[in-house]
């Protein structure tokens, strides 16, 4: 399906400021849509006048649709459709004509010019299904006379508002909650769902007849920037959207200034209850901050352990007892690392990239004059705490490994780890250039603790593969096969 913007710069020569109004337009205008119980078309006319294009479609939450099918795309000559060209030539709303029938349903049509600095980009087809029309209570009176209010400023171009574009997957809708003003910010009327919301925030008064911006004051009173946007907001001369808490809940509040004929005759307000959203976003908060100050705990002992070795190290005499502990230094230190990334972050998980280079840094520390050195290619991506921990752990081992087997005290040679991604598995390879195997050696049965720690950690907690050969020309090369999923 082609975009706005694939459509316009196929058909059309509009430019840039033009193409982009065109989309603030359409970012707005479900608005439009829902207080007209109406489908919209956008049709612009195509570059050399002989056809209008469908650049986009919006059906009504707040009715039956008059389309059943996709209109976007569509292109129609001009003449066919003379409401269209009325509504471009003379760049006035056209609500003359019979209705139309479609499949047996019968559909008002309406058009309303687009103005963009004095030019008409093109025509909003309003079109509705009149077989729901009925009696009009007093909340449908309103909406239509607010739809007619921001029909009037498109075809005037002064909607939308530039710069003041809201969030509309954030914004409260018309079925949310709708307020409307008078001039002097009054409340002249306010849909049931809108009543509910101010009852909610400790509202005992009616609205209808109340100043909002002195009713909302007083239910949550303020100072600094949320009471000037209660002020702007109750004004209603410019676009605000605002939040007001009290002890009871939480109303989100956007204010659309309606200025039909270049004067200021009120605004809208919609608004919608987001007690209970905000309630559940505080506690995810909440419960993101216990498990980052949990890992942050977490590495803090893990250090505290590891100095505590290191102290119980240094006292002892016994040289392969000091190594012993050194290297438990070393693991306790990688899962240190690991808590630490996550003691920052949001979820449970961590670009392990960072970990790596830092395990690196941490066993390279044990080669003397820093003959032998570690690099690394590729990259691990994002893994969970569930598959970091144990990888650091695994990591730690093998380098150390490789650094305590594979060279003496005078030999150099470099130590690379590369980590490769596809699909669901991640690839390890660590290789060196050492002095190798020994004959008969088998990963799978010998080997020291460090070995029996990988061989546990690969198979039993992260249910992945594990081997150990000989590298070309020389040196070990171990590689690791992990499941993520």
């Amino acid at each position: 399906m082609p975009s706005l913007s694939e459509l316009v710069r196929h058909h059309t020569d509009l430019t840039g400021e033009e193409v982009e109004w065109l989309h603030m337009l359409v970012s707005e205008w479900q608005l439009l849509a829902d207080l007209s119980f109406a489908d919209l078309v956008l049709w612009v006319p195509t570059r050399d006048g002989a056809h209008y294009v469908s650049v986009a479609q919006m059906r009504p939450n707040t009715g039956p649709t008059s389309y059943q099918d996709d209109m976007v795309g569509h292109l129609v000559p001009r003449g066919r459709r003379p409401m269209l060209d009325t509504a471009l030539d003379e760049a006035r709303i056209v609500r003359e004509g019979d209705p139309e029938w479609r499949e047996e349903v019968p559909v008002r049509i309406e058009s309303i010019p687009i103005l963009f600095r004095e030019r008409v980009l093109g025509v909003i087809a309003r079109n509705t299904n009149l077989l729901s029309v009925r009696t009009p209570s007093r909340l449908e009176l309103t909406y239509l006379q607010s739809a007619s209010d921001l029909a009037q400023m498109i075809a005037a171009g002064s909607f939308p508002f530039p710069g003041e574009q809201a969030d509309m997957d954030v914004s409260p809708r018309v079925g949310d909650g709708l307020i409307r003003m008078d001039a002097d910010g009054v409340v002249t009327y306010a849909s049931p769902n809108a009543v509910s919301a101010y009852h909610r925030i400790g509202l005992s008064a009616d609205l209808v007849g109340n100043h909002l911006g002195k009713l909302t004051s007083e239910l949550a009173p303020a100072r600094g920037p949320v009471h000037e946007a209660l002020v702007k907001l109750a004004s209603g001369w410019a676009p605000r959207q605002t939040e007001v808490e009290t002890k009871d809940g939480v109303v989100q509040l956007r204010a659309i200034p309606l200025k039909p004929k270049g004067t200021h005759i009120g605004s809208l307000v919609l608004l919608r209850d987001v007690t209970e959203l905000r309630r559940r976003e505080r506690e995810l908060m909440t419960k993101d901050a216990t498990i980052r100050e949990i890992h942050h705990r977490v590495k803090n002992n893990l250090q505290t352990v590891a100095a505590l070795l290191r102290l119980q190290s240094r006292r002892l005499e016994s040289d392969p007892a000091r190594a012993a502990l050194d290297e438990a230094v070393r693991r306790v230190g990688s899962i240190a690392i690991v808590h630490e990334t996550l003691s920052q972050n949001l979820d449970e998980r961590v670009a392990f990239d960072e970990i790596a280079d830092r395990v690196l840094g941490m066993v390279m520390e044990l080669s003397q004059d820093g003959r032998v050195r570690a690099r690394r290619s590729g990259s691990f991506g994002i893994l969970s705490a569930a598959v970091a921990t144990p990888l650091a752990m695994i990591l730690t081992e093998l380098l150390q490994n490789a650094l305590e087997h594979g060279y003496g005290t005078k030999d150099s040679g470099t130590v690379e780890v590369s980590a490769e991604r596809g699909g669901k598995r991640l690839l390890i390879t660590i290789q060196d250039d050492g002095r190798g195997l020994p004959e008969g050696f088998d990963p799978q049965r010998t080997g020291n603790l460090g070995l029996q720690i990988v061989r546990t950690l690969v198979t039993g907690e992260l249910l992945g593969r594990f081997d150990m050969t000989p590298a070309p020309g020389g040196g070990t090369k171990v590689v690791l096969d992990v499941p993520l999923d």
